[in-house]
């Protein structure tokens, strides 16, 4: 995203891809609570689609910890991966 403006624009275009390919639908969305969430549109179009939306404290991460875990996961193998191949540090980071 470019901005944080087009927050809105890019949930309702993510719900319908998960939707369409999962045959799912989105029961909770937990937001970290930053200013673009806050809108009128957006928790409309939440309400409407019957999506509960959760809001964490700003700035505590620990409040997401399965996201977190993966993503720590994620880098590790990639650092991993690197390490095997022998590259120069400087692509470790």
């Amino acid at each position: 995203m470019k901005s944080k403006a087009d927050v809105f624009y890019n949930l309702k275009k993510f719900k319908n891809q998960v939707e369409n390919e999962c045959n799912r639908h989105i029961k909770v969305l937990r937001l970290d609570g930053g200013g673009e969430y806050f809108s009128n549109e957006f928790s409309n179009y939440l309400n409407d689609c019957g999506v509960r939306h959760q809001f964490t404290c700003r700035y505590t991460t620990q409040q997401n910890g399965v996201a977190e875990r993966k993503n720590r996961h994620i880098v590790e193998i990639a650092r991993a991966m690197l390490n095997e191949m022998n590259l120069p540090l400087h692509f470790l980071a």
